[in-house]
């Protein structure tokens, strides 16, 4: 039995990193449509008449279910109660209705385009049809995505236990960031070419498709390792508790990269959403091509975020490299803000500076957590600090969408294609994001505050000895 414990599958790089290969590219899928439309908030104004507010309900859309009916919470606890394997194939099936009905809305047009909701005389609600339906399917795809993240993130800590644990993760993260650098790069090129902002979703949820067939390889190498390592799992296995979250949010430095989370992705997440009609507005690139600037920061990543995780693993400093990579987020955000900054070889600098910065924090964020949360409850905790992320995730977009509509920001109009679209001015919303990364920066320096004090050893290296 011994033998059977030091020589398990995990010891095998060569099936680790397969592991790792196989779970990415099912993230590297579902990132792929979480940013899709991204690149084309312009042609969808023009194409589907939507202004500014509605690409932000629907862009908000994401988090609805997740956030609303903690459906992200109820993934977690089923998670740990039912594995890895169950929860990411039934994950990835959701993904793919929530796309599929989401394709159906952008490319249906609707007799009756306006569906208002109201209890006698008081209406609760007004808007485009279309926008409801693509936001709701936008919602159920986002329940999927975000428990495949937990899931896919759980399956590589159970894999990577006391090996190469945050460069695992961050080539997990750095993979999935391909998906966003396909989304802004290509979307444009075939929405264009099919002349509709839709087409580039069917082609996405073609390949989720395939996404599901690879988390299926997975699930046949995850069973072999169950059954080799079952005696040691039937000695140690613990039943998880309801009561064990009351024991995960007592926790302190749980909060503080729990805020550090949702902080930090609102900064950027939402930003990108609306990255490439900044390009547009602010530095003059074609619309065509307006994706192609943003997509450098997940180039980017897709090289830093494995560098520094490797890193973290072999000289620790987690919660110092979290801190430079929320100075940096604020100083990028606020030089995005200076409206003489104007050039776009200044946006260029300034994405691909993004990107070190986005890849710092994740980096060392992710694999931190297994040092604060045993095992057993990992993924409840994993999937409540997603949940606490998808508040900014929805909220953040509606919110840059509502003060774009301001006439602060709404400074004008313009022709482009022969139609009519308005010109923007995004200072104070590139302010909003320099606001969330400086109070990320507050809780990452309590983070390390807290780490001294407690010893979860975030500044220690993550491969044994």
């Amino acid at each position: 039995m011994l033998n059977a414990i030091t020589k398990s599958m995990r010891d095998s790089a060569k099936v680790r990193w397969t592991v790792v290969a196989l779970v990415s590219f099912t993230m590297l899928c579902g990132y792929i449509i979480t940013d899709v439309m991204a690149p084309l908030k312009t042609m969808i104004e023009q194409e589907l008449g939507w202004d500014s507010y509605d690409y932000g309900i629907f862009t908000s859309g994401y988090g609805w279910l997740n956030v609303f009916v903690f459906m992200l919470i109820i993934s977690g606890i089923v998670l740990d109660k039912a594995g890895v394997r169950f929860t990411g194939v039934a994950s990835t099936v959701v993904m793919i209705i929530g796309a599929g009905m989401k394709y159906w809305a952008l490319s249906t047009t609707f007799d009756n385009p306006v569906i208002t909701c109201s209890i006698g005389s008081w209406e609760l609600f007004s808007m485009k049809r279309q926008v409801l339906f693509a936001a709701v399917g936008f919602a159920i795809f986002g329940m999927g995505v975000e428990a495949v993240g937990i899931t896919a993130t759980k399956a590589i800590v159970r894999w990577f236990k006391g090996k190469e644990m945050a460069l695992a993760l961050g080539l997990n993260v750095a993979t999935a960031r391909i998906g966003t650098l396909l989304a802004m790069a290509v979307s444009p090129i075939i929405a264009q070419r099919f002349s509709h902002p839709s087409k580039p979703l069917m082609f996405c949820v073609l390949m989720l498709m395939v996404g599901l067939l690879s988390f299926l390889v997975f699930c046949v190498l995850d069973r072999r390792l169950d059954r080799q390592e079952q005696d040691v799992d039937d000695e140690n296995k613990e039943e998880f508790r309801l009561r064990d979250i009351v024991g995960i949010v007592r926790i302190k430095s749980f909060w503080y990269i729990a805020a550090l989370c949702v902080l930090f992705y609102s900064a950027v997440f939402p930003f990108l959403k609306y990255a490439s009609d900044l390009m547009v507005q602010k530095f003059g690139v074609e619309g065509s091509l307006a994706g192609l600037i943003p997509s450098l920061l997940p180039l980017g990543t897709l090289f830093l975020t494995p560098l520094f995780g490797s890193i973290y693993d072999k000289k620790g400093r987690g919660a110092t490299i979290m801190i430079i990579g929320s100075v940096m987020l604020i100083a990028i955000h606020l030089l995005f803000a200076v409206p003489a900054l104007d050039n776009w070889v200044v946006a260029v600098a300034l994405m691909i500076l993004l990107g070190v910065a986005f890849s710092m924090v994740p980096s060392a964020m992710w694999p931190s957590v297994p040092k604060i949360i045993d095992e057993r409850r990992l993924g409840t905790a994993y999937s409540l600090i997603f949940w606490i992320q998808n508040w900014g995730l929805m909220g953040v977009p509606l919110l840059i969408g509502y003060i774009l509509d301001r006439p602060f920001c709404k400074v004008g109009v313009q022709v482009l294609d022969g139609v009519t679209t308005p010109v923007y001015d995004y200072t104070v919303p590139m302010l909003v994001f320099a606001a969330f990364g400086l109070l990320g920066l507050v809780f990452a320096l309590l983070l390390k505050s807290d780490d001294k004090k407690q010893g979860y050893g975030l500044e220690e290296p993550n491969i044994d000895k």
